[in-house]
């Protein structure tokens, strides 16, 4: 799962890096508003963690822009304890949730996760299609009740097509959904993460719709 943090204090922001990194999401990250704006319109994202103090527009002034502008990808806002005013017009502004510094990490990955199964009319916790079942929580799969060990690659995908159950992925929309700045993809690498998924699951649960990408087949009446 790609998402963006915008957080212009290099500590911080680097400590969010690497602790969503470790918790399974691919982690973009930006440090002024400019650059937050830009990135937010990008459409390339699952989810956003938008500081409001960022330098050269202010977090509040870049979430009113892109929710103006009709991007309706689901914003996190960090604030300070103390900013209850601040966290309001946030969340009147159009932000989705809110998480308070000092930052748990673990409660802000379960926050994300909750955010984008929202966004993709997905609220359960598990995702399941066809007996095969995700945990995006502690990253595990299974299938019949048997556990079916995929790669983090692997795992990215089979994600991206469950929180998109009744949609088509294209093959650049999972590139830009598993894979951050400056990571090369082979003009393969979907079909072959395609390849093992079948390999583990049958060839049933990832299907192929012509000309068009991939999708998670639905289970009959």
């Amino acid at each position: 799962m790609r998402i963006l943090v915008a957080e212009d204090d290099p500590l911080l922001g680097d400590a969010l890096r690497a602790g969503l990194r470790q918790r399974g999401f691919q982690v973009d990250w930006v440090r002024d508003g400019h650059a937050a704006e830009r990135e937010l319109r990008s459409d390339v994202h699952a989810a956003a963690v938008l500081d409001l103090g960022l330098p050269r527009i202010d977090g509040l002034d870049v979430l009113h822009a892109v929710r103006a502008a009709g991007v309706r990808l689901p914003v996190l806002v960090l604030t300070a304890r103390d900013a209850v005013p601040e966290r309001v017009r946030g969340l009147d502004l159009g932000a989705d949730d809110y998480v308070v510094k000092p930052i748990d990490l673990d409660e802000l990955a379960a926050r994300l996760r909750a955010l984008v199964r929202r966004a993709n009319g997905q609220p359960q916790q598990r995702l399941e299609v066809q007996g095969v079942v995700l945990e995006p929580a502690s990253r595990r799969v299974t299938m019949s009740g048997r556990e079916v060990a995929l790669s983090t690659r692997e795992f990215d995908l089979l994600q991206a097509l469950m929180l998109a159950e009744g949609r088509v992925l294209s093959r650049e929309q999972l590139e830009q959904q598993l894979y951050g700045w400056g990571q090369e993809v082979d003009s393969n690498t979907i079909e072959v993460h395609v390849h093992h998924l079948r390999r583990k699951l049958g060839a049933g649960v990832v299907v192929t719709v012509r000309g068009i990408g991939y999708a998670v087949a639905r289970a009959g009446p």
